[in-house]
C-alpha cells in the first residue's frame, strides 16, 4: 500500500468519523428539541388544569352561595314569618292557647336552626375534596329535590368510589353543569342519574326526557366546549345524544 492509498484511506476514515459525530449531534439536537417540547407540553397541560381547577372551584362556590341565597328566601324566611306571626297572637290568646304557640314557635325555630346547620355545612372550603365525589354528588340531589326542580332517578353501584380530589372537582362540576343545563332547557319533570364504577373507568349517565333536539343540526355554544374542554382535561370522554322530543342522553367515561 504507497502513501496516497493511506492518505487516501485516512481522508475516507476522517470524514466518515466527522459524518457519525455530525448524526450524533443531530440526533441528539433532536432529542433534546422533543424533550424540551414535551416538557413545554407538560407544562401547559398542567396550567391548563390548574386554571379550570380554580374556575371549578370558584363556580361551584357560587351555585353554592345561589342555593343559600334561595334557601334563605324560600324556607327559612317563610318558617320565620310564620313565627314571627304566631308571636304576635301570644298576647290575645289565653293560657291553653299560649302554651300550644309557644310549643309551635319553638318547633318552628328548632327547624330553622337545624336548617342553618344544614346550611353552614356548604360553606365548608373544598366541598368535593371533603365530602368526595359521590357524596357531593348526592348532596346535589338532594338540592334538586328539595327546591321541587324536577323528580330525580338516581342508581349507583359503589357508593366509595375513590378519585383523585382534583378531578373529582372537575368531574362534579361537569355533572353538576350538565344538570343544570336539564334544568334550564330540557322542559323535562325528571331526570335519570346512573353512575357506574368499573375496573378502569368510571361511567356516568344523564338522561333526561324533555324536548331533545336535533344533533345534526346542533351548535355547540360556550357552555358545551367548555364542559368537552373539562373532560378532555382529566381524560374523560364526552359524548351527547339527542333527537327532537326524545329527550338527551349525556356519557361522561372518567379513565381512572
Amino acid at each position: 500500500m504507497n502513501l496516497t492509498e493511506t492518505d487516501f484511506l485516512l481522508t475516507i476514515t476522517t470524514f466518515i468519523i466527522l459524518i457519525v459525530i455530525l448524526m450524533m449531534v443531530l440526533v441528539y439536537g433532536i432529542f433534546i428539541k422533543k424533550k424540551s417540547e414535551l416538557l413545554l407540553s407538560q407544562q401547559k397541560k398542567e396550567a391548563l388544569f390548574e386554571q379550570e381547577l380554580a374556575i371549578s372551584q370558584v363556580e361551584i362556590k357560587e351555585q353554592t352561595l345561589d342555593y343559600i341565597g334561595q334557601e334563605l328566601h324560600d324556607d327559612l324566611g317563610q318558617k320565620l314569618s310564620v313565627a314571627r306571626l304566631m308571636t304576635s297572637k301570644i298576647a290575645m290568646a289565653d293560657e291553653k292557647d299560649k302554651t300550644n304557640i309557644a310549643h309551635e314557635i319553638n318547633m318552628l325555630i328548632g327547624e330553622c336552626i337545624q336548617d342553618i346547620r344544614n346550611l353552614s355545612k356548604l360553606f365548608i372550603s373544598k366541598q368535593v375534596r371533603h365530602f368526595g365525589f359521590v357524596e357531593s354528588l348526592e348532596r346535589e340531589i338532594f338540592r334538586i329535590e328539595r327546591l321541587h326542580l324536577m323528580e330525580v332517578e338516581y342508581k349507583i353501584n359503589n357508593h366509595h368510589i375513590e378519585i383523585n380530589a382534583d378531578h373529582a372537582l372537575i368531574l362534579f362540576r361537569i355533572v353538576q353543569e350538565c344538570i343544570n343545563n336539564v334544568i334550564k332547557h330540557a322542559r323535562s319533570n325528571r331526570i335519570l342519574i346512573k353512575v357506574e364504577d368499573h375496573l378502569n373507568f368510571i361511567q356516568i349517565n344523564i338522561n333526561d326526557y324533555g324536548i331533545g333536539f336535533n344533533a345534526k343540526h346542533r351548535n355547540d355554544g360556550s357552555g358545551l366546549a367548555n364542559i368537552k374542554n373539562r373532560a378532555k382535561i382529566i381524560n374523560a370522554d364526552f359524548k351527547i345524544k339527542s333527537a327532537e322530543n326524545l329527550g338527551t342522553e349525556i356519557t361522561i367515561t372518567y379513565k381512572k
